[in-house]
């Protein structure tokens, strides 16, 4: 197994692949080349990206390229899956929580303090989200005025997915893990799964389980890796769509694993914002969807087949 790891998209990015080693050299140049682009295309840090630019049209149509309005439709769809508990337009919220810059100029400079939050969190997104529309024979998007989106997780797993896909065709074999976000693609020589390590989010250095993933996507949610003090309270980047504050949850993080890393990021946030008692429910709502979550007081909690995922000396609850 040959790797490659860099930092991308304010994540650790690391690639791993089997194959002649000049094949997935080559491999790993052209998926470094097309993260930069999709980092570049989707961020909500520069005024240049088409994010921006799409996010300044809001109230009129925007034509976007291939990449943005697949995005932009896939978020649609997950919402509706999540209840709505998936919500890209959370922009205004992220943004007064002290989210407004990439969290390592956070960590380096510390968080502003809070703007003033708007009468009602309703009346800041008329439509919200919902009130997106599209002309697919154009490739174009209407946001509602008003209307700000933010990508972040749902675009670094579909950038992963798709990264994958691009060093499969250099390698038997291939996995790209951005952050909490990873797609695997074949199956490493001699081996029925990929051991993926689950994170202790209370101790990174420390492995609670190991997973044994054997095709498709995996995301993590946590409350603990992104946090800042602001005005004195600790924030985290995980907003509530349903009150635009900083969920309150009794998960401390939840790792999903879906056919689509899109689709495992949107549910895996969905879920920790839901709490356990409607985690279930949630992951009924898709097929192929499996969860394991590590509650406030370090246990374990999983979906009906997570015992199947799992390596563990822990018990699943």
């Amino acid at each position: 197994m040959l790797y490659d790891d860099f930092r991308a998209m304010n994540s650790h990015l690391m690639l791993g692949a089997e194959g002649e080693a000049e094949q997935v050299e080559a491999g790993f140049k052209a998926v470094r080349a097309f993260i930069a682009a999709s980092e570049a295309r989707f961020t909500r840090f520069s005024e240049d990206s088409e994010l921006s630019q799409l996010n300044r049209t809001a109230g009129g149509w925007f034509i976007a390229s291939n990449d943005l309005f697949e995005v932009v439709q896939l978020a649609r769809r997950l919402m509706d899956q999540t209840c709505g508990l998936f919500d890209p337009s959370i922009m205004g919220a992220l943004q007064r929580a002290g989210y407004d810059r990439s969290i390592d100029e956070i960590r380096a400079a510390g968080a502003r303090a809070s703007a003033a939050a708007p009468e009602s969190w309703a009346t800041e997104r008329p439509q919200a989200f919902t009130g997106v529309t599209f002309k697919p024979e154009w490739h174009a998007i209407h946001l509602p005025a008003g209307t700000q989106i933010d990508l972040g997780g749902i675009a670094k797993g579909w950038i992963a997915e798709q990264a994958a896909i691009i060093l499969g065709r250099y390698a038997s074999a291939c996995a790209v893990s951005a952050g909490g976000d990873l797609f695997v693609y074949g199956l490493p020589q001699g081996d029925g799964f990929w051991p993926i390590a689950l994170e202790d989010p209370r101790d990174p250095d420390k492995t609670v389980a190991v997973l044994q993933v054997r095709d498709g996507g995996l995301a993590t949610s946590s409350i603990t890796l992104r946090r800042w003090v602001q005005d004195g309270r600790e924030r985290h980047h995980i907003i509530d769509p349903r009150t635009g504050e900083p969920a309150v949850t009794d998960w401390l993080s939840v790792t999903v694993v879906a056919p689509h890393t899109a689709t495992a990021e949107a549910f895996a946030k969905a879920i920790l914002i839901a709490g356990t008692a409607q985690a279930q429910a949630l992951a009924d709502r898709v097929a192929g969807i499996e969860f394991i979550g590590i509650k406030q007081d370090g246990s374990l909690w999983g979906s009906r087949h997570a015992r199947e995922l799992l390596d563990v000396t822990g018990e699943i609850v």
